[in-house]
This record gives structure tokens, sequence and C-alpha cells, in this order.
């Protein structure tokens, strides 16, 4: 991070290898979301300085394909594409996302092995998804450039053995020197900062993306996370990968101790809660951190707000702990209590 070229005036700025690597202002990238994550959101997020992600995993390419030249009359700001591997039945895949002139990648669901070669052969910048340290070794070794790291508490699909970002971070960041991006608990700037003191270079966001005004999904769907308490999510599919997490509901309710139904075939109608709001008809992937969304804001102001309070924790904390002029515990807590 440079504080060099900032005024009284002007927000502080980052520079790291996130931020040249995506070609960002922030480091902050948007989850990759199964029919959510198209221009609308995707240009917002990359018009506010960070990174918009188009999915693949909706399986609708020719939509993808459409959705991509929507984000370039929104915005001429960076912006990526994921290839979500176990999703995406279409062996042309890679050539697809090659053909559509994106610059950034990041895959998941799936092995490394198989087109992290092709895709840095293209010219395209690769970070894939890991959700353990093995993970995250194999996917170094396969030539990476870097990885999003993607704790237990984040919403969507999980590896049945979920490990919280507090420790799979610090973790992975002692094992490899790639750049990290977070994924997994992370909604503002001093869930931010966290991050980037457990080895992270850049966050990712889903839930708190999902919940903004500029999400396309029905207004129910926003309004349960906005309502939802830290404890109102559910871990589904431990018998069967990949795992859930997901929004408390009747239906997940129901499915959470099942081990004999697979909760994927409940995706079959997920077009009626995406867009219809039929919170029942299917499976609202969430993550922990709804407990901590109060409102369904823009993104531009979101993440404005994250990155001013990212800065203002790390001044609190050096002020505090390095130079010994900041408040004390007691004071601070009252502080946040008010």
């Amino acid at each position: 991070m440079s504080h060099a070229c900032s005024t009284p005036d002007e927000p502080l700025s980052f520079d790291n290898r996130v931020t040249r690597s995506l070609g960002v202002e922030i480091p902050i990238v948007q989850a990759p979301m199964g029919w959510i994550a198209r221009s609308a959101l995707a240009s917002a997020v990359s018009n506010a300085g960070a990174l918009g992600i188009i999915e693949t995993s909706s399986g609708e390419l020719d939509a993808v394909r459409a959705e991509i030249v929507r984000m370039r009359e929104l915005t001429d700001k960076p912006f990526g594409v994921n290839i979500a591997q176990a999703f995406v039945r279409d062996p042309h895949i890679v050539d697809f996302v090659i053909d559509q002139g994106v610059q950034f990648v990041t895959t998941s669901a799936g092995n490394p092995e198989r087109y992290t070669d092709q895709l840095k052969a293209a010219g395209l910048t690769v970070y894939h998804v890991v959700p353990s340290l093995a993970a995250a070794r194999k996917a170094v070794a396969c030539g990476v450039d870097g990885l999003v790291v993607e704790g237990g508490e984040g919403g969507g699909f999980k590896n049945p053995r979920e490990v919280a970002s507090m420790v799979l971070l610090p973790l992975v960041r002692s094992q490899v020197d790639v750049p990290i991006i977070a994924a997994g608990g992370f909604v503002d700037g001093t869930s931010m900062a966290a991050a980037f003191a457990l080895g992270a270079e850049g966050v990712q966001m889903g839930t708190r993306m999902v919940s903004a005004l500029e999400s396309p999904v029905h207004a129910n769907w926003k309004d349960a996370i906005v309502a939802a308490q830290e404890t109102d999510t559910v871990f589904l599919n431990r018998h069967a990968s990949p795992a859930l997490r997901a929004l408390r509901t009747d239906k997940t309710s129901g499915l959470e101790y099942d081990t004999e139904r697979n909760a994927m075939q409940e995706f079959g109608t997920a077009l009626e809660l995406y867009f219809g709001g039929d919170m029942e008809a299917s499976i609202a992937l969430c993550g922990q951190v709804c407990g901590r969304i109060d409102a369904a804001r823009p993104v531009a102001e979101i993440i404005a707000e994250v990155r001013a309070e990212f800065f203002l924790q790390l001044d609190r904390l050096a002020n505090q702990y390095l130079n010994g002029t900041g408040p004390s515990p007691q004071q601070q807590g009252r502080r946040s209590n008010q």
C-alpha cells in the first residue's frame, strides 16, 4: 500500500500485487455468483474502482457472451470472468473465455491442472479458488498467478470439510508466496484490514454484493439477508460435494441434516427464488456475514466505505499500539457501541 499520492482531500491509495495484477484501484473482487454476477452488478463494482466478475456457473454461455459485450458498454475499467469447472460442461470453455478478450480469470470448483497452462499461454492472469492448504499448494505448483483463499463461513459452494478464514488464511500465507485474495467473512473495512493482517492482499465479497442495490436478485432475497442474524445460515451437503452455505429457510432447515438427498437437486427451480422471490423454491446461498449487513446499498457507496474504513482501522491500530496516542481498548469499545 502507498500513501505517497494522497492528500488530506483525497482517499488513501492501495498499491500491492493484487491491484497491480488485476489493474484495479481497490483490491476488492466481487464473487462470481451464478446468474447474479452479470453486467449490472459487475460494471457497478468495476466503475467503483474494484473488480467486477462475470460468472459462467449458470452454464448459459450465450447469455454470458452478451453480458460481456454489455460490460464494455457500461464500463471502461478492468473486469474478469470466472470458470467454475464443476458447473460448466462446455469442453471449449477456455477458448470461449479467451475469445472474449478478458485479461483476468478466476478458476474454481475443479483441478487447477485442467486450464491454467492454456489460459496463461493466452496471456491471461489466473487466480484459483482454494479451500485448503493442500489445494493451495497444488494450484501454486500448477503455475497460477494468485489464489482466492476461501473460508468456510462464506456463502455458496464449499468444501464439505470447511475451515474458517481465521485459520486458513495465515496457514496458506505461511506456505506460499503468491498474492492472496481472501474470501469468506469479508464485508467491510474492518474485516478487510483483518484479512490483510492474516496475509491477504485483497478480499472477495459475495453476500455483500448479493444484497447491493445493483444486484439483480429479487428484493425478498435482499430483505432476507438484511433481516438475518449471524446464526441464520445452514451448511448443507456435508455428505456430498459440493457443500453449500445458505440462508436458513424451511426448505434448507429440512435439508440440514439430510444425508440421503443432495441439495444440489434443488437448484432446478433456482430462478423462481433468484428473480421470482419465492424463498422456498430453491436455496438462497449466503455467508455468515449476513448478520453484519443492515441495508441494501449502492455498490459505489459500499466500496467507498470499505476503503475509508480499512485505512481508518490501520491508522487506529498504529496510533494505539505503535505511537501510544490512540484511545484505550475500553474507550474504543465504548465508541463502537454508540
